[in-house]
């Protein structure tokens, strides 16, 4: 998979994309993630990337020219055709439901936005979709694409040292994720539970099942009539 990410502080990209899974996942050659920074596409002295708002308004909206000449810039830079993602507070929530269809593409181009949000004609003359990490605003779209760009790395093939461990995720069967314990067996008091030291797969697994869905039940009980509704598709 290639990932491209336009931005204006591709430096913000440096640690995260030199760390843990996504430097192994780079390593490996499993994924390709190139940042442009758009910026580089204003055209004038002052590097201007933003103006005011037609109509009034507070804060200032990128402009429609530096973004549209950075995507074609980059789209011409590898042959892969994927969806095109703004990140923005007004996209489609992100889940991991949309991370595992995101996934199975094979380039994904993600705008990540700063100001006061985008010209609208670059979500229309793009295309693009609208993906949105949830009901808050941050200060810009470089932290909302790295969370996708986590999400959807440590599903790709190869990508964990496990490759069943996404499986048991949470949110992953439409449920959280059942209790996890390591050694030592006893701490401070507080004991593995029994049956994880039964070796019996079966009751195990059964133990796991009824945790998740008491712990959903406890803190996300949202998710139960999500699930109940995919099975019923």
């Amino acid at each position: 998979m290639r990932i491209d990410v336009l931005t204006l502080f591709p430096e913000m990209f440096e640690s995260p994309l030199d760390c843990s899974i996504l430097k192994r996942a780079q390593d490996k050659g499993i994924v390709e993630i190139a940042l442009t920074n758009i910026r580089d596409f204003a055209t004038d002295n002052y590097r201007k990337v933003d103006d005011k708002p037609y109509g009034g308004g507070p804060g200032m909206v990128m402009m429609p020219g530096p973004v549209f000449d950075c995507f074609e810039y980059v789209r011409k830079l590898a042959p892969q055709k994927g969806p095109v993602i703004l990140l923005t507070p007004q996209g489609q929530k992100f889940d991991q439901e949309k991370a595992l269809r995101l996934s199975a593409e094979k380039r994904l181009i993600l705008i990540s936005g700063r100001y006061e949000g985008f010209d609208e004609r670059i979500r229309i003359g793009l295309d693009a979709d609208q993906i949105s990490i949830g009901d808050y605003v941050i200060s810009g779209g470089e932290l909302a694409a790295m969370v996708i760009i986590d999400a959807v790395v440590r599903l790709l093939a190869g990508a964990l040292g496990d490759e069943d461990s996404p499986k048991d995720d949470s949110f992953s069967a439409g449920l959280l994720e059942y209790p996890q314990y390591t050694r030592p067996e006893v701490f401070r008091g507080m004991k593995v539970p029994d049956i994880l030291l039964s070796g019996d797969h079966a009751k195990i697994a059964q133990w796991r099942r009824r945790q998740a869905l008491q712990r959903t039940e406890q803190l996300r009980p949202d998710l139960l009539g999500e699930s109940k509704d995919k099975e019923k598709k």
